[in-house]
């Protein structure tokens, strides 16, 4: 493959956050990425209502994880920013991995990066419930990140 035709391959790539640990080394890779093929990179945060906290860098409520997410996506667009990214943020409400899916498709992303495993509390699980559901589902390549 030319250079050329790699880098329309995945001129668009979605990123999954959620403030974990395997959510931050995702977006290093999505940005590393982007920013070697120069693609547009999509940083998604979804808010699951009801589910209990199970990071405790994440408040509980609606309105403060909003407000955080908010927080977390500015700084990480502003690191971006200040090197010249192509970056665009959105934060949505539902199941993690459901929205993941959709928003891939919605938006025509070429390549979904999403962390191995994110805030829930099965630690234990080689790949988490939403990195599988989104390896299964997903309309495009998905990288999955340790």
């Amino acid at each position: 493959m030319t250079g050329n035709k790699t880098s329309r391959r995945f001129g668009k790539i979605l990123v999954a956050y959620d403030g974990s640990q395997e959510s931050e080394k995702a977006f290093q890779v999505g940005l590393s990425i982007a920013n070697t093929l120069d693609s547009r990179l999509e940083i998604l945060a979804v808010i699951q209502p009801g589910e209990p906290v199970t990071n405790p860098g994440v408040p509980a409520d609606f309105e403060h994880a909003q407000k955080y997410y908010a927080s977390s996506l500015r700084k990480l667009v502003d690191d971006v920013n200040d090197h010249g990214g192509n970056v665009e943020t959105s934060i949505v409400v539902g199941h993690p991995a459901n929205e993941i899916v959709k928003r891939a498709a919605q938006s025509h992303s070429d390549l979904v990066v999403v962390g191995v495993r994110g805030t829930s509390k099965f630690k234990d699980l080689e790949v988490g419930s939403v990195s599988e559901h989104v390896l299964a589902h997903a309309p495009c390549p998905v990288l999955v990140t340790r």
